[in-house]
């Protein structure tokens, strides 16, 4: 069964990649979304089996042995664990929803064999990455998903805009994966194995002062705190936190689908999955543990605060994702794994929910992504409506949606923490409670609410690009953030458009992921971060003694529990204010504050940095060493450069070579003719 449910999707890349353009389209949609339809209720079945069941806690399945090399030993096999089950879970469901989905989305595009193709074969690489036994393994489908990655976000390579992005996430994800390699190393170079039971049983001992190598020069713990920030640069790259995070939202160049099965679900929630796995390792570094910390409330403060401008409805989400992911990463730096992967199996339902929703206006409105030309969508496409109201309620926390247990508990588990670094966690998970319902809402008002402005309905888009709240006009910002919301209408086969619902195959997968949106919390809360959570999580996740903080978190002061949800009162009320009932208030804060307006809307300079820092001096040196290096010094070196006279030197060299047969003839009579002289002069001495 478990090879099953990783080879499936291998199976529907080979005939989709292979065979597509023999059979057609439609039995290429068929067939991979039947196989991941297959594996998804397959690990359904393995994830009450094992986690919920009396299934085996901890159990090996072989595949083939992979490599040896010296003291190196890989084998090819799935490490079975809950950890994995409900990754297994969380992949599969919203991948073979996402299939689903994508054969309505994509009904246009003549290259969709090569489009379901590549979503199973991101699939297959992910499965590879969750069920890994060993490190080597998992670095195998780690490089897979970001090479499926870079082909999905650039499946549209005829728009430079999406190649751009492609090449943007590829080479930001090698800066972690460069990290994560390192990682790797110094794990082998401490304990001699890459298989995850070898070197968790050696941990415990290594860390107490036991024998052992010495890395670096470092004391035992240094080596530790070593890998597991080795590793964690690459779960910061994977996982789109603070300072390798700016590929994220430039991934929205791909289908609407690609952003819901990256950003929901599989990609990003890769790094925290690897965190959570190697919690052997990091309960016994406590200082990687708080560097966690502090970079995913980092991240969940930043990534708010950007949302709060952005006007591309899918970029939004983005952020908002970004923004979630630091909530994981909360959880797992104060050592509550089990929260953090709670909160990653619960977003996985409704920031699915929400991208595909969006998917779902951007199809009525014919490919139109600006917030500044919806409006009024709610009568239109009611259905839709109210899928991204249930996706919208369940990201904010709402009261028993899915959200309101698992990112209340990742709140609660950061006041717990008895480090500075939980406190501070625990202030920015609540400030960025607030900015998140404020752009959720934001989002839903401005594109389900008020009055349409799309096509023809562009009355109230002013002459001078605005919009109604005027965001972006006039402020200072960046050409790409002050390009005016058109008033056009959407051309549909040569005629207006008027907003329609998407077809069932569309609408189906919304309906599905409502509910796991809604329900998925109150059904699992108890077996994952319950008073038995240990029970559900054994043999999966390790916590050293002393760490109480799974128990703790349950008993915080009640204002604790009750600030997120003011939080979020306080962020829907602020968007219905500025976005329902004056919708000027927020032209007026943008002029009167437009340095923190430019500032945020140019998600805080931070790929403008990059550019002066990395992207412009490495342009520099390579135009250097082209124009100075090649062209002046090797091609202008002496009267007319070295290629020059290498040219004079050999041009003679080539009239030797006449072709005329008696002038070689006459060469060897010369040849011959000499060696007979040098023989008789030598020979008469």
């Amino acid at each position: 069964m478990y090879q099953a449910i990783v080879f499936l999707p291998l199976v529907g890349f080979l005939v989709a990649g292979i065979f597509g353009r023999f059979i057609g389209a439609r039995p290429s949609e068929i067939v991979t979304t039947a196989l991941l339809v297959v594996s998804a209720a397959l690990s359904w079945v393995a994830f009450f089996d094992v986690a919920m069941g009396e299934g085996p806690d901890v159990f090996r399945v072989q595949v083939a042995t992979w490599m040896v090399s010296g003291g190196l030993a890989v084998d090819w096999a799935f490490r079975i664990d809950t950890l994995t089950v409900v990754m297994l879970v969380v992949v599969n469901t919203v991948s073979a929803l996402v299939h689903l989905y994508s054969i309505g989305y994509m009904h246009e595009d003549p290259s969709r064999p090569r489009f379901f193709a590549y979503l199973s074969l991101f699939t297959f690489a992910m499965l590879m990455l969750v069920t890994s036994d060993n490190l080597v393994q998992m670095f195998f489908g780690w490089e897979g998903v970001g090479l499926a990655s870079y082909l999905l976000i650039g499946f549209w390579y005829q728009k430079p805009s999406a190649n751009a992005a492609a090449i943007k996430a590829f080479v930001v994800n090698r800066v972690g994966d460069f990290g994560f390699a390192l990682g790797i190393f110094a794990v082998f170079f401490l304990f001699g194995s890459v298989q995850f039971e070898e070197i968790f049983a050696q941990i415990p001992a290594y860390a107490e002062g036991g024998e052992g190598p010495v890395l670096l020069g470092l004391s035992n713990v240094g080596a530790l705190e070593l890998a597991a920030l080795l590793l964690f640069m690459g779960a910061m790259g994977k996982s789109a936190q603070f300072l390798l995070h700016t590929w994220l939202p430039d991934a929205m160049e791909g289908p609407t689908p690609v952003s819901a099965l990256i950003h929901a679900a599989t990609m990003v929630t890769a790094g925290v999955f690897l965190v959570a796995r190697m919690s052997p390792l990091y309960e016994f570094t406590p200082t990687a543990l708080t560097v966690v910390t502090y970079i995913g409330a980092l991240t969940a403060f930043f990534a708010a605060t950007v949302g709060l401008v952005q006007n591309d409805i899918k970029r939004v989400i983005a952020y908002s994702t970004c923004s979630q992911l630091g909530y994981m990463f909360v959880a797992l730096g104060v050592g509550a794994y089990g929260v953090g992967i709670f909160h990653l199996f619960t977003h996985a339902f409704f920031k699915a929910l929400l991208f595909l929703g969006a998917g779902s206006v951007i199809h009525a409105l014919h490919h139109e992504q600006d917030l500044r030309n919806m409006g009024g969508l709610r009568r239109h496409i009611p259905f839709t409506a109210a899928m991204m109201a249930i996706g919208t309620l369940a990201l904010t926390g709402f009261p028993f949606t899915a959200g309101y247990y698992s990112k209340d508990a990742v709140i609660e588990a950061a006041y717990a923490s008895p480090t500075t670094a939980g406190d501070v966690a625990f202030v920015a998970t609540v400030i960025a409670a607030l900015f998140t319902s404020f752009y959720s809402w934001r989002l839903f008002f401005m594109a389900f609410t008020g009055a349409p402005r799309w096509a023809g309905h562009g009355d109230a888009v002013h002459a001078s690009g605005g919009h109604d709240d005027h965001e972006g006009v006039a402020h200072g910002a960046h050409d790409q953030d002050l390009e005016p919301a058109t008033a056009a209408p959407h051309e549909h086969h040569g005629h207006a458009h008027q907003p329609h619902e998407s077809p069932l195959v569309m609408t189906i997968p919304l309906g599905i992921l409502a509910v796991g949106a809604l329900a998925a919390g109150f059904l699992f809360k108890e077996s994952f971060v319950g008073h038995d959570w240990s029970h559900f999580w054994e043999g999966a996740i390790y916590t050293r003694e002393g760490n109480t903080i799974m128990e703790d978190f349950h008993y915080v002061p009640a204002w604790v529990v009750w600030s997120p949800f003011v939080a979020m009162v306080i962020g829907f009320a602020l968007a219905f204010w500025m976005y329902v009932r004056d919708k000027a208030v927020p032209a007026r804060l943008a002029a009167r504050h437009p340095v923190i307006y430019r500032f945020l809307l140019n998600k805080w300079y931070i790929d403008e940095l990059y550019d002066l820092i990395f992207v412009r001096p490495a342009k520099r040196l390579g135009r250097f060493l082209w124009r100075t290096g090649d062209g002046k010094i090797i091609d202008g070196l002496g009267p007319d450069g070295v290629s020059a006279r290498v040219l004079d030197a050999t041009s003679w060299v080539v009239r030797l070579q006449t072709g005329y047969v008696y002038h070689y003839a006459f060469v060897m009579m010369i040849g011959v003719a000499a060696l007979v002289t040098w023989y008789l002069v030598t020979g008469a001495r």
